[in-house]
């Protein structure tokens, strides 16, 4: 029982990562042994459950049908097992995040060592993708996203501070082009655009009482890496919608200077979120209150 079960959860990795290779790394086996799994696995159920080629993996038509009753099945065996983490003196097993770039440098990257070292028996694994993703179906424990990018079935908890954009810019191209008075403004100027993995360019958000605004700037460079987009800045490509925390330092040197600040105030900070229906894991508990620490 225990071996087919073991067959199964690789199975459904191996069916989400569409990748042996992927599927190998997050069971720590190696992806000939997963192979050897799956392929016993559909000789004993006498179904092909994946379709492999050269390149590319992907569940059958019996593969999908399988993997839709199995994950719920799963989940309810982690939590289970999760669950007696409470009788343990420290909490352990696997916590898996995904998070957006920014949010591993400013949420993130000052806790982690502490973390680790405080619960040596959690396996912590952070994927930084500022892709939007369903963390269920990519098997994460749980994410952080913006309060607006968050799904309603999603229990959701702040984390970290208030955050504050700022559009600035280098002093040289702000004395040659002029400052931008209104967001408006910004149509004249060339503005370094912010691109998502799905290919949308991010609309720079202002609010000044209860005027709110979405400005769709305009810009001849496309970057989707926030230090690029600063050097850019700084060499005078144009100005940027950035993170006042990454940019804070450069603006108090002189090298960049903000503009539109009264159109530009503190908002909500990055919520932690996980499915409303799971139950939240001893790992996860220690995490949240870990982050909560000042």
């Amino acid at each position: 029982m225990q071996g087919k079960l073991n067959d199964l959860a690789a199975f459904a990795c191996v069916a989400r990562k569409r990748s042996f290779r992927q599927a190998a790394q997050e069971l720590q086996v190696t992806a000939s042994a997963l192979s050897h799994s799956i392929s016993k696995l559909e000789q004993a159920l006498g179904v092909r459950l994946l379709n492999r080629s050269t390149r590319s993996v992907s569940p059958s038509a019996a593969g999908e049908r399988l993997l839709q009753r199995l994950a719920p099945a799963l989940s309810e065996i982690g939590q289970a097992l999760d669950s007696l983490n409470a009788l343990r003196a420290s909490p352990s097993g696997k916590l898996r995040l995904n998070v957006p770039r920014p949010a591993a440098q400013l949420v993130l990257a000052e806790k982690i060592a502490g973390f680790v070292r405080a619960y040596p028996e959690i396996q912590l694994e952070i994927v930084a993708s500022d892709a939007l993703i369903d963390i269920v179906e990519q098997g994460y424990d749980a994410g952080i996203r913006f309060g607006e990018s968050l799904q309603q079935d999603m229990i959701a908890l702040p984390v970290g501070p208030a955050i504050r954009f700022v559009v600035c810019g280098a002093p040289a191209y702000l004395k040659q082009h002029g400052k931008p008075r209104t967001p408006n403004d910004l149509l004249a100027h060339a503005c370094i655009q912010w691109r998502f993995p799905s290919g949308v360019h991010y609309r720079w958000e202002f609010s000044q009482g209860e005027n709110k605004l979405e400005v769709a700037t305009n810009g001849a460079l496309i970057l989707d890496e926030p230090s690029l987009m600063i050097q850019a800045a700084l060499d005078g490509a144009g100005l940027i919608y950035m993170y006042e925390t990454l940019v804070q330092q450069l603006a108090q040197q002189g090298r960049l200077e903000y503009v539109l600040e009264d159109w530009c105030p503190a908002g909500p900070g990055f919520y932690l979120y996980y499915p409303s229906g799971r139950n939240m894991s001893a790992a996860l508990r220690a995490l949240i209150d870990y982050l909560k620490r000042p």
